[in-house]
């Protein structure tokens, strides 16, 4: 009596063999506005090693970003530390700020991103760069021409370099307001989570959340009262901050200093 094989589950495909990440950048990959009960902030990268460490024991992480650095600082401050690491994975988001300043040279902004580019991608595994997101309003109107110039060089740098380019700025979600925090500047924590499950799969991990770039449900409009009373607080309380840091080149980055900036084994905080 021949008997049929019991059925068997096919095996899970297998995870990528990073044991290491390293970040480097400024306040988005510091991870503000996604604030933690103790005052300090997480962010996509710390959600995203925190994945990562879970399936790859004795898992390594360092975040180097600091917020407020253009991108001449993170050339100077960052990249030859994480290139010195070793890391498995770096991800590098940088000139996004020099493109939000009155005056920005984009010729001197894509070539200190090449150097960039050129010192990490030989010393990782992989190096990520992205494409950033972008807030719909006016306020990033007048930017938008540089940014879209910065995401062209990023993308020119990703196909010499063998870089990966998670695109951001094209998912439809991070366009949304409700993603953003109300400096208008800094996603939410739903908008990091986004963005980790963006790179997550990006470097080929299973999807968890394949609807990612989809946005929230439609919600009704505030009134009209709440959006000029939210827009008075916001000049108050983000923009005119904001535009004095710019007139006088301070920084909100200045005297601060990474949060994760050696590469040991992954810790919750």
């Amino acid at each position: 009596m021949q008997t049929n094989p019991s059925p068997r589950t096919p095996p899970s495909p297998p995870s990528p063999p990073y044991s290491s990440l390293v970040t480097v950048g400024d306040s988005f990959t510091e991870g503000m506005s996604d604030l933690l009960p103790d005052g300090s902030y997480r962010g996509w990268a710390d959600l995203l090693a925190a994945r990562m460490a879970a399936g790859a024991p004795g898992f390594r992480y360092a975040n180097l970003a600091v917020r407020g650095k253009l991108i001449a600082q993170i050339v100077d401050e960052q990249v030859a530390v994480a290139a010195a690491m070793g890391a498995d994975v770096v991800t590098l988001v940088g000139g996004l700020n020099d493109t939000l300043r009155p005056k920005c040279d984009m010729g001197r902004v894509r070539a200190l991103l090449t150097e960039a580019v050129e010192r990490l991608a030989p010393s990782c595994g992989q190096l990520v760069l992205m494409r950033s997101p972008g807030r719909q309003g006016p306020v990033l109107e007048r930017f938008r021409p540089r940014m879209e110039e910065l995401f062209g060089c990023v993308e020119d740098l990703a196909a010499r370099h063998g870089a990966l380019v998670v695109d951001l700025y094209g998912a439809p979600a991070l366009g949304d307001p409700r993603l953003w925090d109300v400096d208008r500047l800094h996603l939410t924590a739903e908008g990091h989570r986004r963005v980790s499950e963006a790179v997550w799969q990006t470097l080929g991990y299973p999807p968890e959340d394949p609807e990612w770039r989809t946005p929230p449900p439609p919600a009704a409009p505030p009134a009209w009262a709440a959006r000029r009373v939210a827009d008075v607080r916001f000049a108050r309380r983000h923009l005119l901050p904001w535009i004095g840091r710019r007139l006088t080149g301070r920084s909100s980055g200045d005297g601060r200093q990474a949060t994760r900036p050696e590469l040991l084994p992954y810790e919750d905080r």
